[in-house]
Parts: structure tokens; sequence; C-alpha cells
């Protein structure tokens, strides 16, 4: 029997090094940081610490390695009110890392080492078939191997489980997949890449959008960073504006956009309202530094929410 509200996340873990630099190097050049730090990352714990935070009911299909970082990690996520019983320890893998420069901006470019996020295989996902099968809804990102994604994505569609997918990093991805998919979250590069429509303005949001469209995905919320989202329901587009913040830090902020929103449908909010919601919690996260740790609690984007009125 389906659980009402119920959200899975399947996706990458990571122990996050952050460098700050007021400007990033160009190739041959080195830099000197300002601010060294190491945090818990990967968007697929980005978004279900950002939904667990946000109050849902969730459970995360992941692997860590056998690592002291891997069980930190773990102790962590339950902290954050996360089901962390279907991630799989995986032996002789690290834990996955990813190198991430901050400029002065808040701006940010990321490597990524998927270690044991890339032993997330299509059998593993078989064993978590129950939880997804159960659930209102499953979320997805593109750091987990993508016959893992879609594997996920059949189940889900089998049983009528709503199938989210934020398409990070850009891939090209297969028809076969983005027609099990019900809601898409790509922001301006990756829209592209799906679609070979470059966004530059509305107008080419919604072209983007209709192409997406086009391959089965009923909603299209395509992110547009300080200028809002667009958002596309069966055909029909509206941009929908964001916050004005002062970022100083935007790794996570897409990644808690999508948690925070998935959470409000899941509470049967409108969508306008829900991406509202969404927008006040990725507003507040921009505003603080790492991935994990600038993602905020329930209370607190109530409490940003009220101060808009």
């Amino acid at each position: 029997m389906k659980t009402k509200g119920k959200l899975v996340v399947l996706g990458s873990i990571n122990a996050d090094h952050i460098l700050n630099l007021e400007h990033f190097p160009t190739p041959g050049e080195t830099v000197t940081g300002q601010e060294y730090q190491v945090a818990f990352g990967g968007k697929g714990a980005n978004q279900a610490v950002a939904a667990g935070r946000s109050g849902a009911d969730i459970a995360f299909i992941a692997c860590v390695g056998d690592d002291d970082t891997g069980s930190r990690v773990c102790k962590q996520l339950i902290s954050d009110k996360i089901d962390t019983s279907p991630i799989s320890t995986i032996k002789d893998a690290a834990t996955g890392v990813a190198l991430i420069f901050v400029n002065a901006a808040g701006e940010n470019v990321i490597g990524i080492h998927a270690g044991a996020n890339g032993a997330l295989t299509p059998a593993l996902v078989a064993q978590q078939h129950q939880k997804i099968a159960e659930a209102s809804a499953l979320l997805m990102q593109l750091e987990s191997p993508l016959e893992s994604v879609l594997a996920a994505a059949k189940i889900a569609h089998q049983n009528q489980t709503k199938v989210v997918l934020n398409p990070a990093p850009a891939y090209a991805l297969s028809d076969e997949l983005l027609a099990l998919v019900d809601m898409i979250t790509p922001n301006e590069t990756e829209a592209e890449k799906l679609t070979g429509v470059r966004v530059e303005n509305d107008d080419d949001a919604a072209v983007a959008a209709q192409a997406l469209h086009a391959k089965g995905i009923e909603t299209v919320i395509i992110t547009l960073g300080s200028r809002g989202v667009w958002l596309s329901e069966n055909g029909k587009g509206q941009r929908v504006p964001g916050f004005k913040v002062k970022a100083v830090d935007t790794i996570a902020a897409g990644d808690t956009f999508n948690g925070a929103l998935v959470t409000a449908l899941l509470e049967d909010k409108p969508m306008n309202e829900a991406i509202r919601f969404a927008h006040a919690a990725a507003a507040i996260a921009v505003t603080r530094k790492g991935a994990q740790p600038s993602v905020p609690w329930r209370h607190e984007i109530d409490e940003f929410l009220q101060q808009q009125g």
C-alpha cells in the first residue's frame, strides 16, 4: 500500500573539501585561499537533507565507503531525520569526494571522485523495490550510475510513484529515461544539454520546456538563478521569481530548492506555493557557507516567509 507523503531520494554522498578564493585560478596559476572547510555534500545527500529538514518523511538510497567518513555521514543523516537503512556500505571503497573552489561572488567550480557512489548498481536499486513502490515520490540526480537511475525510474513508474529528476550534472539523457519522468528541474545549462536550446531569457526557457514536454514530461521547472524559475505545466509556462538576498556561497542552492520543493508538493501545497517555499529555502542556503551546513530547517523557512509577507 502506498504511503501518502513518503519520499525516497536516490543519489550521491560526498565529503566536500571547500576552499574560498578571491578568484578562480587560471591554468598554471596558484591562488591562496582565505578559508578551508570539510563538510558533507553530494547532490543526493544535499537534497535528502533539504527534504528531511523541511519536514519530509524520507528514505535515502545511496552508498558510502567502509571508512570513517562514511560512518560519520550516516550518523549526521540520521540527525537530519532521514531513514538511512537503504544506504549500503561498500567494502574496500572510499566515500565520494568533491573538491570545490568558491570565489568572492559566491560562484563555485567542482571536481568529483565518485568513490562508493559508483557502486550504486541496478542490483542494489532492486533491493529497495518496496521502498520505491510504496513512496509517493522518487527524487534523483545524475551523480549516480545512469543505469541505476533508469532502473529506479522504471520501478517508480510501474508503481505510480512520481518520478522527479534533477538532471545535474548535465548529461545527454535517453528518451527512454525521460519518458519515465513526471517532473524535471534543470538549470539553464542542463536544459540546453537536454534540448539544444540555449536558455538566456524567458522565451528561450519556454521553448526548452516545450521540448521537454515533447519527451513526455508533464512538469518542467527550469531554475534561473537569481531570476527565479520558469514553470511549465502541460505546456503552459510562467516565471516564478525568487527572493533577493546577498549570496555568499551557492554550492547547495539548487539541491536545497529541489528537496524543499518536493517536500512541499507532498504536503499538497499548490505548485506556486511549493515553489515559493523552495525559493525561501534556497535563499537562506546561499547566505551561508558549505553544502549541508547551509541547508535550513523548516522553522527557519517558515520564519523567512513570514518576514517576506
